[in-house]
């Protein structure tokens, strides 16, 4: 007898992820041999093949894990099928310091990673800064947190729990800032530098983890945060969502989904497109023409405008929408205006047909 489906869900959705990191890193460790060699010996099929344990040079992966359902579903995973790809996997959890207990708490969690076989496991503190309000201090410490434990353990990937509920509650916040469709494409499946973050469970709703935990006896902490409606996510994830179901009905999580990959392929052709005009709209000196930009379409434009800014100097995090309006007006509505201050201390103007963006 088969393990329990959402079992054999979360296993698979780890073993696509563990497949393709296998892949990447073949691609990078073993460069393909010329067209002459000789295909290597095949192994005759009638030969057995003894299990094996992850060498000391085989990939490692790392699974971020809060305790929560999501990521000790996905800690259970990865122990179950690395082993089997000759992967090492080993789990990281982050304590914020917001709560009190949250350290011994930490070490609960690393305790039972590493009782699933994982190695090596961490515990890490963060202290959490107030730039950008709680939940995204929260984030950026913890995101740290994670780059820092995958340097110093030579990880090609850390795998995190996201379900596709997250990224419906995502494409909602998106929304209500109004922001572009890059927002609206929610999170990646692939993110970080050089893909170091994996989502494996987008495609599978929260209550499979957490029925794949109770079949398997896995003990899991439930956030307080997470029901706090002090914030905004948990007021959209118990408030907002159960509301737009029961006024448009069911589906409303996988709709939502489905549009976040729309809008992500749609952005990722606007990005293709606007890297490829920017050489076409900059004089031989490296400046931004003005009557190039007009004739762009807009979305195109207000991308490559983005990148100029963000290489003047401007953090990306800090740019809104609202920016790229300011200084796209000084392309499609020249009155004389003055120059446009971004985030950054860095300042955009229109001289002599040209847009001059520099940092002050």
């Amino acid at each position: 007898m088969g393990p329990h489906p959402a079992v054999a869900a979360i296993r698979l959705a780890v073993r696509r992820v563990l497949h393709d990191l296998l892949t990447e890193h073949d691609l990078r460790a073993d460069p393909a041999p010329p067209a002459a060699s000789a295909p290597p010996p095949r192994t005759p099929s009638r030969t057995p093949r003894a299990p094996r344990t992850a060498a000391p040079s085989s990939p490692l992966v790392l699974v971020a894990c809060s305790g929560g359902a999501d990521s000790v579903a996905l800690a259970s995973a990865l122990a179950f099928e690395a082993p089997k790809l000759d992967v090492r996997a080993g789990g990281i959890t982050v304590d914020h310091g917001l709560q009190p207990g949250s350290a011994a708490r930490a070490d609960e969690v690393a305790a039972r990673l590493t009782a699933l076989g994982l190695a090596p496991v961490e515990a890490v503190g963060v202290t959490v800064g107030r730039d950008g309000g709680p939940e995204a201090a929260a984030r950026d410490a913890r995101y740290a947190a994670l780059d820092a434990a995958a340097e110093r353990h030579g990880a090609v990937a850390v795998l995190l729990g996201h379900t596709r509920d997250d990224q419906a509650e995502t494409v909602l916040l998106g929304l209500a800032r109004g922001s572009g469709i890059r927002s609206l494409s929610g999170m990646a499946a692939v993110s970080g530098a050089a893909g170091r973050y994996r989502r494996p469970f987008l495609h599978l709703d929260r209550q499979t983890a957490r029925k794949a935990c109770l079949v398997q006896h896995l003990p899991v902490w439930d956030d307080p945060h997470n029901t706090d409606p002090a914030y905004t996510r948990s007021r959209l994830r118990h408030e907002g969502l159960p509301a737009l179901e029961k006024a448009l009905g069911k589906g409303v999580v996988e709709a939502l989904a489905r549009t976040a990959q729309l809008s992500r392929d749609d952005a990722d052709a606007l990005d293709s497109w606007a890297a490829q005009a920017d050489s076409a709209v900059r004089d031989p000196s490296g400046l931004l023409e003005c009557a190039k930009l007009y004739a762009l379409p807009s979305a195109v434009r207000r991308r490559v405008l983005r990148r100029a800014a963000i290489d003047a100097g401007a953090p990306a995090g800090s740019l809104f929408a609202r920016h790229i309006e300011e200084v796209d007006r000084l392309i499609t509505g020249w009155r004389g205006q003055g120059a446009i201050n971004l985030p950054g201390r860095v300042v955009a103007q229109r001289q002599g047909g040209r847009l001059v963006i520099r940092q002050s």
